[in-house]
């Protein structure tokens, strides 16, 4: 069973997030969030591989994978084999420039 690591950035974009949908759409859809994160993060736990590489990062030597939530946001991570840990890169807003994602992944 895989181990989550969750990067730095990525905690703070998700306490970001969080916050923000808390004062905009309140309490149930903050609660929607983390479940739904604790659904890919159970997923990831057992099924690694699963979701889809992320097109925007494939010139990136690792390679990516995005799990969509929330209908416009995306968990981004990368996965490494020979320890069994899923790193969390980022919380990607689709709305947002594409040129921003593959900035911010180094």
């Amino acid at each position: 069973m895989a181990q989550i690591v969750w990067h730095e950035k990525a905690q703070e974009l998700l306490r970001l997030h969080l916050g923000i949908a808390r004062l905009e759409f309140g309490s149930s859809t903050m609660n929607r969030w983390v479940s739904q994160i604790h659904s890919i993060e159970k997923r990831l736990r057992s099924f690694p591989e699963s979701y889809s590489p992320e097109p925007l990062l494939s010139h990136k030597k690792q390679m990516y994978r995005g799990a969509h939530f929330m209908k416009r946001f995306e968990l981004v991570y990368t996965y490494d084999r020979f320890k069994d840990i899923v790193y969390v890169v980022s919380i990607w807003d689709n709305r947002m420039n594409p040129e921003i994602l593959k900035n911010a992944i180094d």
